[in-house]
């Protein structure tokens, strides 16, 4: 298939560069178009009041390994797939893609309060809004991990780089029959969300996002008067059933959600 592949957490992610080295191995074309700078929980904002630089990136740099074309946007995910499908694709002579994939973001995107915040999802979802099949993965990591990757520099370790590989290899395999089973302009995004640790033995179970609210996110002033984001996975006030990603990931399962934003108001 002939991708787009877009992130939150900006262009240099390792996991970003896990997930196109899959799909190319897979056989899928890939265009790259991310954003310069990691733009987690700008949900799908887009850039208003300031101009949008896109650069294409020669290779092999930000991908040493790869080949395929790349592009750095400074600005949100949602920028980055508008600007690529009008733009940055048909200005470089490629064809229009068959689907929209964002990912893989570090750290978990379910629940509703995050599923609404997430910049991954917001990546899909501006492929949706261009009528195009949508998928957005992420990597649940527990706070040790995440703490232990953000003092590495985002890079992995040996243990945590092989669940991202079993859950890269996951994606590319999903990924196409997602795309056929999702017609044009449905407003459909597949929100896949990979346990740790993943396996190439991990089951795919199908969820419906978790009701969490997710109050007091912001610490109380500083002597500033500045407030900052404080990280809660907040209270799970869901129903046994049906199954919820959050119940999913828990139970070491892959968590796959279909977001209908038809369905939204019914």
């Amino acid at each position: 298939m002939n991708l787009l592949v877009t992130n939150d957490d900006g262009i240099a992610s390792p996991f970003l560069h896990e997930l196109v080295a899959a799909l190319l191995a897979a056989g899928h074309t890939v265009a790259v178009v991310a954003p310069k700078t990691e733009q987690s929980w700008t949900g799908a904002a887009k850039t208003r009041h300031r101009p949008v630089h896109a650069e294409r990136l020669a290779q092999p740099s930000p991908f040493p390994l790869l080949a395929c074309p790349t592009w750095s946007v400074d600005g949100t995910p949602s920028d980055c797939v508008n600007i690529a499908l009008a733009h940055l694709l048909p200005g470089a002579g490629l064809s229009r893609p068959d689907a929209v994939l964002s990912g893989i973001n570090l750290g978990l995107n379910a629940s509703l309060g995050f599923i609404i915040a997430s910049g991954t999802i917001a990546g899909a979802w501006e492929g949706a809004l261009h009528g195009l099949p949508a998928i957005a993965f992420s990597q649940d990591l527990t706070a040790e991990v995440y703490e232990r990757l953000k003092a590495n520099h985002d890079r992995p370790d040996a243990e945590l780089l092989v669940t991202l590989r079993h859950s890269a290899a996951h994606a590319a395999r999903l990924a196409p029959g997602l795309v056929i089973a999702t017609p044009p302009r449905t407003f459909i995004v597949h929100n896949l969300n990979f346990p740790l640790p993943c396996s190439a033995a991990t089951e795919v179970r199908r969820t419906v996002p978790a009701q969490v609210v997710v109050p007091g996110l912001f610490s109380p002033a500083d002597d500033d008067g500045t407030h900052r984001l404080i990280f809660r996975l907040g209270e799970d006030l869901s129903p046994s059933s049906p199954l919820t990603d959050r119940t999913a990931l828990a139970a070491g399962q892959i968590s796959h959600s279909i977001l209908d934003y038809t369905r939204l108001g019914r």
